[in-house]
């Protein structure tokens, strides 16, 4: 279960104060797929980065199942995001003298005291994401190598990779025609019918129908669910 209660963030800029989020409140139980809708500006980003331990809120509670992302130490948070919380970016953030699988596996750098039998669980894990994923023909190629598409779903799969309870995905389908957004709206899907918990932002109103519940943000403020 995701928490957030009372989140609020500012900002200061040439000594104005941004408000970013407004005493947010938001809950996504196990298998919810929540869609985050409004325009640039409205706070959508911010809410996941705070979701996701990556931006801390100056008030209010952040918690993943029973852990307060922000009453733990940066180096325990680092460590709870990378085996807890998956992240998906419309700029896909691909290594780009990486290979596909190689990109895939770095998702468990971040994660500590890993034995080779761990090493070799990771990488059968990758291999099988890459078959999910169709990419098992680019399995060597660089991301200057893949179609927008191809890429897009490289970063799924790391984000995937070690089994996270939660998905953030910040307009992960910007960059992609119809046929590749409709694909990664799918893969979304699937991923919370197996149980985990999708937070995604977007504008776009075809992505959002996807989702269980869509929730309007604007100024900072979520106004609506629906």
């Amino acid at each position: 279960m995701l928490q957030l209660n009372r989140v609020e963030k500012t900002y200061t800029n040439k000594k104005q104060q941004i408000f970013a989020l407004r005493q947010v409140t938001l809950q996504a139980d196990k298998g919810s797929f929540v869609a985050i809708c409004g325009p640039s500006g409205c706070g959508k980003s911010t809410l996941l980065f705070a979701a996701g331990g990556l931006l801390k809120p100056d008030s209010g509670i952040v918690k993943i199942e029973e852990t307060n992302l922000y009453m733990i130490s940066a180096d325990q948070r680092a460590q709870y995001r990378a085996i807890k919380i998956g992240f998906v970016f419309q700029q896909f953030h691909l290594v780009p003298y990486l290979n596909v699988l190689d990109n895939i596996l770095a998702a468990s750098l971040a994660l500590k005291s890993i034995n080779q039998q761990m090493k070799v669980n990771l990488r059968n894990r990758a291999l099988e994401l890459i078959e999910h994923f169709g990419l098992i023909d680019r399995l060597l190629h660089v991301p200057s190598k893949l179609s927008t598409g191809e890429r897009q779903r490289t970063a799924l799969a790391r984000a995937l990779l070690n089994q996270p309870r939660l998905l953030l995905a910040d307009e992960p389908t910007g960059n992609l025609d119809d046929e590749n957004t409709e694909m990664v709206c799918q893969h979304l899907a699937t991923y919370t019918d197996n149980g985990g918990i999708v937070l995604l932002a977007t504008h776009d109103q075809r992505v959002a129908s996807y989702a269980h519940n869509i929730v309007q943000m604007s100024d900072g403020t979520i106004s609506t669910g629906t």
